[in-house]
């Protein structure tokens, strides 16, 4: 047996690792901002959704990274619960997608200028935008709004009609989709609006199969065949 030259395994190890390099540079990126006092739900919903998706073949692809909104990584619920980000707003990142969270008092977010700047870069190359409740008053205070049609948490949709007037704010909306961007009212409201996004992202079937593996469709009545998707408005459940 002929011995293997070091320049061919020089040559081999040097392929594999730019493989592999091209592989993990190839991963796209779902963000999802965490910012202090952040509502639960606008958080950990999305990282659950995805995250299950991510197991699945059709969305291997896709990578799920929690950022903080400042140096700090460890970032606190209004809930109570404490996590520690993969990353921060501070790091060198380029998402796909963003989805930014909403909170209680969201004022103070909206003149942090780190925060918004780091929104309106991630803005200029991201897919898909998406926030859930108030953090539509973040995307807005980006500029990523501007001349879309938006929502916010049921019953706000007047503050963000009079903060950002540019916005076509639709009132009494779960979600709304507009280029690009989705918003919705948050809460309960976000498995809605990330079954959305995650259709957006791969197709109606396969959220519907992530949604129905998180037994979301123990909610609904019944799962329409023609229609593949399951029956969850008002009208339905009650028809």
């Amino acid at each position: 047996m002929s011995k293997i030259k070091p320049a061919i395994i020089l040559f081999i190890f040097s392929s594999l690792f730019f493989a592999v390099n091209s592989i993990d540079a190839a991963t796209s990126k779902i963000g999802v901002l965490a910012i202090e006092n952040f509502l639960m739900g606008d958080v950990t919903i999305p990282v659950e959704v995805f995250g299950r998706a991510t197991k699945k073949e059709p969305f291997s692809g896709y990578e799920v990274v929690v950022i903080s909104g400042s140096k700090n990584k460890e970032v606190v619920a209004e809930e109570g619960l404490k996590i520690i980000a993969d990353k921060t707003i501070h790091d060198d990142l380029k998402l796909d997608v963003l989805i930014v969270p909403g909170a209680y008092n969201i004022d103070g977010f909206r003149e942090d200028k780190d925060l918004i700047g780091f929104i309106q870069n991630q803005a200029r190359s991201a897919s898909w935008m998406a926030s859930n409740c108030a953090g539509a008053f973040l995307l807005g205070a980006a500029g990523v709004l501007d001349g879309k049609k938006a929502t916010t948490w049921f019953g706000g949709e007047e503050s963000l009609q009079e903060a950002f007037p540019e916005v076509d704010v639709q009132f009494d909306q779960n979600v709304v989709v507009d280029d690009k961007v989705i918003t919705s009212n948050g809460s309960a409201v976000t498995y809605q609006a990330t079954f959305e996004l995650l259709k957006k992202l791969s197709s109606e079937e396969f959220s519907n199969e992530i949604s129905g593996s998180l037994r979301f469709d123990r909610l609904c009545r019944a799962f329409d065949n023609k229609k593949k998707k399951w029956k969850c408005s008002a009208d339905e459940q009650s028809a």
